[in-house]
């Protein structure tokens, strides 16, 4: 068992570096930590950060995860807090310790052993894994873009599949080019958008045996009646316009019901051609939540937290982000979006002061600041909310484009602060006009 030496301090444990927990340790190291006046630990199983909703553009090619990702120990190191490497694997609320599994290199060779750290406060930020509903084949045939290695993984398969077109002998087959995406949200649909310009981009680089007219294809597939079904329908028909205009086959009411090696089987007995499938579709709870602790949970795998953004069944635990069930005054529960994250991980920074300070803790109030869908460099689609009472702005274009690249910078500044991440983006802007706008390795 972990424990510092000092054991006067209120240890603050933070499981989970995702965009709300990276932000939420980030601050209390650079107040709390800094002062002295708590020990703050954050657990990942990962040693890099890499902004979730950016996945697609790795996945895509668009942008090289090397200049985006952030170094948790190097970060703890200059924001006063302490990264632990490992994941959670289990919980022992009576003693408050939290179990980590051991870690393991490629060769299988042990790097940190099985641990358990110590909370007088604790904080579950582990966000969503993809949910394939069980479907026959997706687990082996198709990748869910949840993690940055996954993302690099689909890059280097689709690029490695232009090479392999180019060079073979024989004429290229029926879908060997083609990319299916399952699931139709933000990710699905923006990542089909990316996948469209980027793999044209690769192709132009020299590839000339490939016709990206005949031989590249993309189709997004889902089950609901329209794309992004859980945003206002005018930004969905709009975006379904665009994606129709770059050649996009989009299939809504569409089931799937088995993925292949060579393709994408549906329930009404068509097969979709490819070789190339991305899951897309449906979030849970990471199956860690199921049984943790004895905690509340959805059937989705989700904490199940008051207004404080306490649990139900311990109040020295707090879930924030994907992973919670968290309600809404006007009824439903706050959605799993990245300005949802950013939202709780500030007023989680709140509670925990209070909760210090011996005094009474505030209920969490949503504030929905509306929608953005990046189509890459085609269009930016979105609606912005708040600017009369129960009404809200559609918007495209460049000022979209610019409110979508504002909700990095946010995320950015959280960590960084303005000075860094200004000089930061000078740096990325330069080097961007050298090096090929596309990912070739």
């Amino acid at each position: 068992m972990a424990r510092s030496d000092d054991e006067s301090l209120h240890h603050i444990v933070v499981v989970g570096g995702g965009a709300g927990g990276l932000e939420l340790v980030t601050r209390l190291g650079n107040t709390l930590g800094k002062r002295g006046k708590a020990r703050i630990t954050l657990i990942d199983g990962s040693r890099t950060h890499v902004w979730k909703p950016l996945l697609h553009e790795v996945a895509a090619g668009s942008m090289d995860e090397d200049r985006h990702e952030l170094d948790y120990l190097a970060h703890s190191h200059w924001h006063h807090f302490r990264f632990r490497f490992g994941r959670m694997v289990g919980l022992d609320r009576e003693r408050r310790l939290v179990h980590l599994a051991p870690t393991h290199d490629e060769e299988g060779d042990e790097i940190t052993p099985a641990r358990s750290f110590q909370y007088d406060t604790l904080v579950i930020a582990i966000g969503s894994t993809t949910n394939d509903f069980g479907t026959p084949g997706a687990k082996e045939h198709a990748i869910a873009l949840e993690t940055p290695e996954e993302a690099a993984r689909f890059n280097r398969r689709i690029v490695n599949a232009c090479y392999r077109a180019h060079t073979q002998p024989e004429p290229i087959r029926p879908g060997q080019l083609h990319v299916t995406i399952i699931g139709a949200g933000a990710t699905g649909t923006e990542l089909s958008a990316e996948l469209h310009r980027t793999t044209r981009a690769v192709v132009a680089y020299g590839l000339d045996k490939i016709d990206p007219d005949r031989d590249l294809k993309i189709t997004l597939v889902e089950a609901g009646p329209r794309i992004l079904p859980a945003l206002p329908e005018r930004l969905a028909a709009s975006t379904s316009e665009l994606l129709h205009g770059l050649g996009v086959q989009v299939r809504t009411g569409a089931k799937v019901t088995r993925v292949t090696g060579t393709g994408v089987e549906l329930a009404d007995g068509s097969f979709i051609d490819s070789e190339l499938v991305v899951w897309a579709a449906g979030v849970k709870g990471p199956d860690v939540l199921k049984d943790i602790g004895g905690l509340e949970t959805t059937r989705t795998n989700q904490l199940v937290v008051e207004p404080t953004l306490q649990t139900t069944r311990d109040k020295d635990i707090f879930a924030m982000g994907d992973c919670a069930a968290c309600p809404r005054p006007e009824g439903g529960l706050v959605p799993p979006r990245a300005q949802a994250a950013h939202q709780q991980a500030a007023h989680l920074y709140g509670q925990i002061r209070r909760r210090l300070a011996g005094k009474p803790l505030k209920p969490f109030v949503y504030r929905d600041f509306g929608s953005l869908v990046s189509l890459g460099h085609y269009s930016t689609v979105g609606s912005l909310m708040g600017f009369a009472v129960g009404r809200s702005m559609f918007i495209e274009g460049l000022f979209a484009r610019l409110m979508y690249k504002s909700l990095y910078k946010m995320h950015e500044m959280a960590l960084h602060g303005f000075l860094k991440v200004a000089l930061d983006t000078v740096v990325r802007s330069i080097v961007r006009r050298t090096e090929p706008q596309v990912k070739l390795h």
